[in-house]
């Protein structure tokens, strides 16, 4: 205890508690360093002075994403730890703690809404969700948003962001890769266009599956995109790897991405992607966030 602990009553210490504050008033910029209030990084959209993207949730998302108002579909029940998975504390622990930090049942939330006036569903892989990691939930959400898509006639937008495949679910993880891959196939035998939008980090098996088959690939500035992380090849291969590898301004000039737009131009970008697609006239839209609706 110091001399100023010593000279303060308990009464005004506790006026003064440190929960009273939020923990996260101020938030670094990883890119420069930079301590910016969080009132400022909420209004503009959660991108730094600096020009770096942070990694945003469902609800933030779907916010910047549509017009004015959207319904959120609930995702599919699955079974819960099929393999009894247990490393240093068993995986329904760590199930618990991840819908404790992020309020969801699972990385990916559902929902429909218009973009720049064109109804459309739109899918959200949430990384603050053990990873953002493709497990048997993540995989029927997948399936989910592809079928609601195809029951609306609506076109179907992607927002991936993971680590690769959830290690506690095994193979029965992996098989969401060739699941998701017929979901797709259903939109494109429906005749809808389905829209990637890759966003950091997308990684592992997400990226070698629906976040490549796109109609249209656009990605978030800086955003990483790959297989391997850049330190697993550079450990592999025991060269020095290309600036900016694997990052999304180098994957677009190699072609591997069609487009890279800033997050405040996502909404418009997407609106005339959609129309030209949809074959759907320009629409002049007044553009207002809202609170959600109920599903």
């Amino acid at each position: 205890m110091n001399w100023l602990s010593r000279l303060t009553t308990p009464g005004v210490a506790r006026m003064f508690d440190k929960r009273d504050t939020p923990e996260n008033l101020w938030i670094k910029c990883p890119i420069s360093g930079e301590m910016v209030f969080h009132k400022d990084l909420e209004a503009g959209q959660h991108v730094t002075p600096a020009g770096h993207h942070m990694r945003i949730g469902p609800d933030a998302r779907f916010k910047y994403t549509f017009d004015k108002e959207w319904s959120e579909i609930a995702i599919p029940e699955v079974a819960k730890d099929p393999l009894k998975f247990k490393d240093d504390k068993p995986y329904p622990h760590r199930l618990a703690a991840a819908r404790k930090k992020t309020g969801r049942e699972d990385a990916m939330a559902i929902a429909v809404g218009q973009i720049q006036g064109v109804e459309t569903t739109v899918l959200v892989q949430d990384f603050a969700f053990m990873g953002g990691s493709l497990g048997m939930a993540a995989g029927e959400a997948f399936i989910k948003a592809c079928d609601e898509a195809v029951e609306r006639r609506t076109p179907l937008v992607v927002f991936t962001a993971a680590g690769g495949a959830r290690m506690q679910e095994g193979a029965l993880s992996l098989m969401q890769m060739p699941r998701t891959t017929l979901g797709i196939q259903s939109l494109r035998d429906h005749k809808l266009p389905y829209i990637v939008v890759l966003t950091d980090p997308t990684t592992g098996g997400v990226t070698a599956s629906y976040a490549m088959l796109g109609d249209v690939h656009i990605a978030e500035p800086g955003a990483l995109i790959g297989f391997a992380g850049p330190r697993v090849i550079e450990q592999t291969i025991r060269e020095k790897l290309p600036e900016g590898f694997q990052r999304s301004e180098y994957l677009l000039d190699k072609g591997m991405v069609d487009k890279v737009v800033h997050r405040k131009d996502l909404p418009k970008t997407l609106g005339n992607i959609l129309r030209v697609m949809l074959k759907r006239p320009k629409a002049n839209i007044a553009v207002k966030t809202a609170e959600p609706s109920e599903a």
